[in-house]
């Protein structure tokens, strides 16, 4: 198998970006550093990324995680808090999160050892919806959804346009759904304080068209073979 195919499998990074790490001088291949693009790891080869030891992946997994609030989106965490790894702890392959969700967030989170999805998911030329549902504080008035709809600075950064509609309005706060393309820290909650709303609370409900629908919250299910043939062609 070609090093970089090796270290994609592996969950690390895509092929491209294993290629960089190739020419950088970041593998070892028993112990020695390999720059060879097209080297081939053969069965036993010990290969090392950055000092670390890995192991390229046979099966290819991929789940839809409902993540709980209070949960970081990490495999492991030095403060001891619970992280979406526990969700999934009964399936044998090592799974990593696409993405984040923030620790105050709850809903879909897509988790794969696929490192070449993981990679066209996250990268921000491939412009994948993200859609949640937010308990905003207050009216959310026509001329503020307007400016959601055009984009919003949100310190340093003018997001792109969203999709954005008002589910309820209640006096004293809003139910809406919002839409996004790019996936800065916290970005939907800077939106809505930009126009003047805070997030109460907030739920991502799908990624492109991935649906949370009914899965339980700390629960996963496997994606179908429709999901997952959806997103390689993205």
């Amino acid at each position: 198998m070609r090093l970089n195919k090796y270290i994609a499998d592996a969950g690390i990074c895509s092929r491209r970006k294993a290629d960089e790490l190739i020419e950088n001088g970041n593998v070892k291949v028993n112990g020695a550093t390999v720059k060879e693009m097209g080297y081939q790891v053969e069965d036993g080869d010990v290969v090392q990324v950055n000092g670390k030891k890995i192991d390229a992946v046979g099966k290819k997994v991929y789940v839809a995680v409902n993540k709980p609030l209070g949960y970081i989106t990490s495999m492991d965490d030095d403060k001891d808090r619970a992280t979406v790894a526990e969700l999934v702890s009964d399936i044998p392959e090592r799974l990593f999160p696409v993405g984040r969700l923030d620790y105050n967030t709850s809903g879909l989170l897509i988790m794969t050892n696929d490192g070449q999805l993981t990679y066209t998911l996250t990268h921000p030329k491939h412009e994948v919806y993200k859609t949640y549902v937010a308990k905003v504080a207050g009216v959310i008035s026509d001329t503020r959804l307007a400016k959601l709809r055009k984009g919003v600075d949100i310190g340093g950064f003018v997001t792109s346009p969203a999709k954005v509609k008002v589910i309820k309005q209640m006096p004293r706060h809003a139910i809406v759904e919002i839409s996004i393309k790019e996936g800065k820290n916290r970005q939907v909650r800077k939106m809505f304080a930009a126009v003047g709303n805070k997030v109460q609370e907030l739920e991502r409900v799908a990624i492109g068209e991935i649906k949370l629908g009914r899965l339980m919250e700390g629960h996963y299910r496997k994606l179908n073979r429709e999901e997952i043939e959806y997103l390689k062609k993205l």
